[in-house]
């Protein structure tokens, strides 16, 4: 969904691809826009908005499910956000997942007109909004950060109560607040995977139903040079999913868009494309 190859044809193609070599989900991401002097790599500098992204996915596809992570809770009202995400799963037959996050963008910030304190309070009364507004009718909410005037909201998601929110973040607070108020954690692409066992513990330790909390990890493939987790080769990577699942992690996708030969708005889209379904015949789980 960033780069030369997230075009009209290859979401499509992808979508339906991913499904029929057996892959659980498709996930996409949120980037809003790239300040002149932000130092961000190219897979930020061209990228389809998430929901949209995942709709259009849905129309080509029937059973796998539909994740974002995340969207940044800042920049966009619960109300609106209520209103997408129940669309989309009325139209996906429930297969939504929604990923929420604080936001860290000082660009995204500004142009939103987003207000950067207390973030972690804010994203806490953000997921009471939207799971009032998607169980209760009429309506009304009045927080300290949000307020619904009594008020009739339909459709209703299928999902009972919703879809799953997962929570993102890294620093102990965020993880416990994902134990505490989600339905999981999806970690970030830059999250040193080595010491994923410890955040997962953080995580359990604040839910108070620790068996059920899921934890979704954002795979970067490395293909090619052995330089931390999911690099190397494809048994490599095999190899790493496996010890993942052993940490505690319950789902890992590959995020392909983080490969420079992908999610790059200056490669050929062909190859681009070429190289990503390479990957995802490999890796499926199909077939091993």
């Amino acid at each position: 969904m960033s780069g030369a190859w997230a075009t009209p044809e290859t979401l499509a193609g992808f979508a339906a691809r991913a499904e029929e070599l057996g892959y659980d989900s498709l996930w996409t991401f949120q980037r809003l826009l790239v300040g002149v002097d932000d130092k961000l790599g190219p897979e930020y500098q061209s990228v389809l908005d998430p929901l949209l992204a995942l709709t259009f996915a849905a129309a080509h596809t029937r059973r796998i499910r539909l994740g974002v992570a995340l969207v940044n809770l800042p920049f966009i009202s619960p109300v609106y956000l209520a209103k997408q995400a129940a669309t989309l799963d009325v139209l996906s037959h429930g297969r939504l997942d929604l990923g929420l996050g604080v936001g860290w963008s000082p660009t995204e910030f500004a142009a939103t007109g987003a207000s950067r304190e207390r973030r972690g309070a804010r994203a806490e009364e953000y997921v009471r909004v939207l799971r009032t507004l998607w169980t209760e009718d009429p309506v009304s909410f009045d927080g300290e950060f949000y307020q619904v005037p009594p008020s009739h909201i339909a459709p209703r998601p299928v999902q009972v109560g919703g879809p799953p929110i997962l929570l993102g973040g890294v620093v102990p607070a965020a993880l416990r607040r994902a134990g505490r108020i989600a339905a999981g954690w999806m970690s970030r692409s830059a999250h040193d995977l080595d010491g994923i066992a410890e955040d997962i513990a953080v995580v359990r330790g604040a839910s108070p139903e620790p068996s059920s909390v899921r934890v979704v990890v954002r795979g970067v493939i490395r293909l090619g040079e052995r330089k931390g987790r999911l690099s190397g080769t494809y048994d490599d990577i095999r190899a790493d999913t496996a010890w993942l699942a052993e940490q505690g992690v319950t789902e890992l996708y590959y995020d392909l868009n983080w490969d420079r030969r992908i999610g790059n708005p200056t490669v050929p889209a062909d190859d681009a494309t070429a190289l990503a379904m390479e990957i995802a015949e490999a890796l499926a789980p199909a077939r091993h």
